[in-house]
């Protein structure tokens, strides 16, 4: 813990705290607000942005925020031990999340999380903590996030900022910061930050991985390993062993698929090109094949959808390939060789029509003999 005096622009601390409820008047769903705090620890100089997730974006993006505000950055952060900053504290060697250590590259901060369960670590920031709560929070009422955002800057500008600090013998932090500690802070970098958040998965059977609600393919050889997905603005970059192995644009959620990190021998048939269709089809008998080249010869992109459900009526139960292949031959026969006629005569079970020999047997009149005949 530091005790008296701290240089200008050398330290900040940081940590959340619970603000309270609130109901969004737009859905009528109730949130917790917690307050994202960073205290510059010379002047008492605070930032504070109200939040309603403390994902590893809101993390970074209240950091930002704060930079801005400051217009600079401290040399040294002192982070609590969240998940969103810390993967692994450790008094000696911490393990930095990864978008926090992008984050402090960028600005050229050290991040220096303090010591688990030691809030005495960062007092400045843990004294703030019910000044915040009881003077920005209590009693107001906000219309949206945003209004908290810009309200909570207003607060930390005109309130705690003007205040008379002990700990600064009665001076303001506003004027403290204004006149040592500010200069003293980091240049902000001339290239804006792009928030990144880092997760990690397992590789399926599919080729496809889970990041966020959302599956993204990668490279058939990577099946069943572990690797890492980094996520900024609009794309998703997938990273085996530290190198980049695939990458997509960010979806909200379904599946985006690169058929090139298919097998070779899975690539036509996860495509279904006319091609794949013509080849099933002849695998499968003659009337089948003669079906689907009649509907590939005109249009073939337009009509592809037929053929490929025709192809697929083999798969279904109680219908495989000898079925699908008298259903299309019927279809023929019939002089309508469609998708929906072979579908149609798949459900009635008439692909295969009665044998010749019971019809011509059916057709023959009975032959009755008297008992006279029968006797002699």
């Amino acid at each position: 813990m530091l005790r008296g005096p701290v240089e200008p622009g050398s330290e900040a601390q940081i940590d959340y705290g619970r603000l309270g409820g609130w109901i969004d008047p737009a859905t009528g769903m109730r949130h917790v607000v917690q307050a994202f705090v960073m205290v510059l620890a010379c002047s008492r100089m605070m930032f504070v942005r109200p939040v309603l997730r403390m994902d590893q974006i809101s993390w970074c993006a209240a950091h930002v925020a704060a930079f801005e505000f400051f217009s600079g950055a401290p040399a040294r952060l002192v982070p609590d031990n969240l998940k969103t900053g810390v993967d692994r504290p450790d008094l000696y060697d911490p393990r930095i999340n990864r978008s926090y250590a992008e984050l402090a590259t960028h600005y050229g901060v050290l991040a220096d999380p303090a010591r688990a369960f030691k809030p005495k670590d960062k007092p400045r920031v843990e004294r703030a903590m019910p000044y915040v709560r009881d003077s920005f929070w209590r009693g107001r009422t906000f219309d949206s996030p945003q209004q908290m955002a810009d309200a909570a800057v207003v607060w930390c500008m005109e309130v705690a900022g003007a205040r008379s600090h002990r700990g600064l013998d009665g001076a303001t932090p506003l004027s403290v910061f204004t006149a040592v500690e500010q200069p003293a802070l980091k240049p902000l970098p001339r290239n804006e930050f792009v928030l990144t958040s880092w997760s990690t998965g397992k590789v399926g059977p599919d080729v496809h991985v889970k990041v966020g609600r959302a599956l993204y393919s990668v490279p058939w050889r990577l099946i069943g390993q572990h690797i890492d997905a980094r996520t900024a603005g609009t794309t998703v970059q997938i990273l085996h062993q530290g190198k980049v192995v695939a990458t997509h644009p960010v979806l909200p959620a379904g599946r985006a698929t690169d058929y090139e990190h298919y097998p070779p021998e899975k690539i036509a048939f996860q495509m279904r090109t006319p091609t794949w269709c013509r080849q099933q089809a002849a695998e499968i008998g003659p009337a089948t094949a003669a079906v689907v080249d009649q509907l590939m010869e005109l249009n073939a992109i337009h009509r592809l959808r037929s053929a490929q459900g025709i192809i697929g009526l083999a798969g279904r139960a109680g219908v495989g390939p000898a079925s699908l292949e008298a259903a299309c031959d019927r279809a023929w026969q019939v002089g309508d060789p469609s998708y929906r006629t072979i579908k149609g005569i798949l459900a009635a079970g008439a692909e295969t029509p009665p044998p010749v020999d019971d019809l011509a047997a059916a057709a023959v009149p009975a032959f009755l003999r008297g008992p006279d005949e029968l006797l002699a």
